[in-house]
């Protein structure tokens, strides 16, 4: 992700943001005229009619009420106003308030509201970007909420000085299990070093997700680390400079220590303190810039990690060559139940190793080796070595499939639940080879995208979900499929058996050779009375992709029509007359009673 993107949070634009704040900003005056009128109500009324009813049987019992109990509930409808104006539900327990476009107006009579959230556990104020740099005013207040377990302030824009107050509250939250930092740019840089002693032996879950982190933060991150016991989680996936990534030339006119980090960089000042996370069960390092050197110093630690069944090391090509230096250590990990490696520039070397490390890996559900090329080549021996009767996941997508692996994988067909094959031109023409060896109701997600699939192959699929094979189905990616004919999807949408069914994609490959949707010239819906028909014998839908293909102003009607009473998002391209600007993407709809 760019580091725009960081910043500012995922299809967020600057001017956005600017007129959400204009949108919501209120003068605190206005804020306490509310407040005013809210009690002034109450008073007029009685108070709230828990209150009216409460003191009631006070009066009849001969009890005098509590003052200090009328001020509870009058801070707790405070609350219910607060909540209420974001659009969000009042819980005692849990206060979420994410994608709320808090300000720090917001942030700051959020803070006088604790007090009367004392029961309050679990805090999500993620994907609020306008309370970067006021944090502090809430923090002060976290005292009031001491039996918080769950905080999360993803995307929130936090800088060092937000974490620094952060750190120097959670001394008061001593039941602290999950802290999410992710996607705050703010944090790499040495602002972890503003919690570092700060959390409690409590946590079990951290993330710190696209949070620029270098290899100098692994080090802060490797002291943090080594004082939580219990830790099971530990995400820090999306952190490219977070691993030492020094040429060999670098290394030698460097020092490897730098003050106030421990003396080591790179992840050498990170593995060796998970030595004190025994309970590791979830360790993701997902595009953290791994190399060879990586892999051999996590291999070291495999012998205090026996616990670990989740790990993720995907998006890291610098590891290509080097996974024989990590695959003697996997029998270590008896209870791993998945493996992630896509995208890591996999070599026939790297694959091999992996394949004579498999069979100890006795518990594996689930292994992707997706985009890598090399493992075409080897399918039949990788199949051969995995415990097949309990493999539930083995993405190939994207893995230069031939024919002697495709008919390889056949054998995997009936245990997987999800089947993934995409950008393999092998498949069209030859999909019954597949479907034939597919057991009804196992099988949840099919993604066939750009397969060169054609018109019989969408045939023999409409048998099989009319035998009931795929009752289970949730997800079916179609994209990217222009060779099939209308008798195809027709004979597709009309058998039924997808009753199961959430996700349909049917979209076509974009006209990158086209400047823009009005020169271009998409395919017709010719079939769309077919896929009207069929949406009632769909009733589990929830996302519905046509992009790229044509539908007149009449068809989109019969669409609108047919999904009014539907929660369905649905993924077309802008109309004809749709101004340039709204061109850039496909035009989304959701439909809701």
């Amino acid at each position: 992700m760019e580091s725009s993107d960081v910043q500012w949070g995922r299809g967020r634009s600057p001017f956005d943001l600017i007129m959400n704040q204009i949108r919501r900003k209120r003068m605190p005056s206005d804020r306490k005229s509310t407040s005013r009128h809210f009690r002034s109500r109450q008073a007029e009324s009685g108070g709230l009619p828990e209150d009216r009813e409460t003191e009631k049987e006070r009066e009849g019992a001969g009890v005098v009420p509590d003052p200090a109990e009328n001020v509870c509930d009058m801070g707790w409808g405070r609350v219910c106003v607060f909540v209420k104006r974001l659009r969000k539900r009042a819980d005692s327990r849990t206060l979420s308030l994410a994608h709320c476009d808090l300000t720090a107006t917001d942030v700051l009579e959020l803070a006088t509201l604790l007090p009367s959230l004392s029961l309050l556990e679990e805090m999500d104020l993620s994907w609020n970007e306008l309370i970067g740099g006021c944090l502090r005013s809430l923090t002060f207040h976290l005292q009031n909420v001491g039996g918080l377990r769950t905080l999360r302030l993803s995307c929130c824009r936090l800088t060092a000085d937000d974490i620094t107050a952060l750190g120097e509250a959670l001394e008061c939250v001593p039941v602290l299990e999950v802290l999410d930092l992710s996607w705050n740019a703010g944090v790499g840089g040495s602002a972890l070093q503003g919690i570092v002693g700060k959390l409690h032996p409590t946590l079990r879950e951290l993330y710190l997700v696209a949070c620029q982190l270098t290899e100098t933060d692994a080090s802060i991150l490797g002291c943090i680390v080594s004082v939580l016991p219990r830790l099971c989680v530990l995400d820090v996936s999306c952190n490219p400079l977070l691993a030492n990534t020094q040429t060999e030339a670098e290394e030698g006119s460097m020092s490897k220590t730098e003050p106030g980090t421990g003396g080591v960089w790179g992840l050498g000042g990170l593995v060796p303190s998970l030595s004190h996370t025994p309970s590791l069960t979830t360790l993701r390092l997902h595009d953290c810039g791994l190399t060879t050197q990586s892999l051999g110093l996590l291999g070291g630690s495999f012998h205090c990690l026996r616990s670990l069944c989740q790990l993720d090391l995907s998006c890291n090509k610098g590891v290509a060559g080097g996974l024989s230096l990590l695959s003697p250590h996997l029998a270590l990990l008896s209870h791993l139940g998945g493996l992630d490696l896509h995208l890591c520039c996999l070599t026939h070397t790297d694959l091999q190793a992996l394949i004579q490390a498999l069979p100890s890996l006795t518990e594996l559900t689930e292994l992707d080796l997706s985009s890598n090329k090399e493992v075409g080549g080897v399918v039949s021996d990788l199949v051969s070595a995995l415990p097949l009767s309990q493999i539930k996941l083995l993405p190939l997508n994207g893995c230069s499939l031939n024919h002697e692996s495709f008919t390889a994988l056949a054998v995997a067909m009936p245990y997987l639940r999800c089947i993934d094959v995409s950008w393999s031109k092998v498949v069209g023409g030859r999909l019954a080879q597949l479907l034939e060896a597919l057991q009804p109701s196992i099988t949840q997600e099919l993604r066939l995208s750009s397969c060169d699939l054609t018109t019989d192959d969408l045939l023999h699929l409409a048998v099989v979900c009319k035998r009931g094979v795929l009752s289970s189905l949730r997800v079916l990616d179609l994209s990217y499929n222009g060779g099939v004919g209308e008798e195809g999807w027709c004979g597709l949408l009309r058998e039924g058996g997808l009753g199961s069914l959430e996700e349909l994609d049917l979209s076509l490959r974009p006209l990158t050779s086209k400047p823009s949707l009005l020169t271009s010239n998409p395919s017709p819906l010719t079939w769309l009375p077919t896929l009207l028909s069929a949406f009632p014998r769909l009733p589990a839908l929830t996302r519905l992709s046509l992009q790229r293909w044509t539908l007149t102003a009449q068809e989109r009607e019969q669409v609108n029509h047919a999904l009014r009473k539907r929660k369905v998002l649905l993924e077309l391209d802008p109309p004809p007359f749709a101004s340039s600007a709204n061109q850039e993407g496909p035009e989304e709809e959701r439909y809701e009673e």
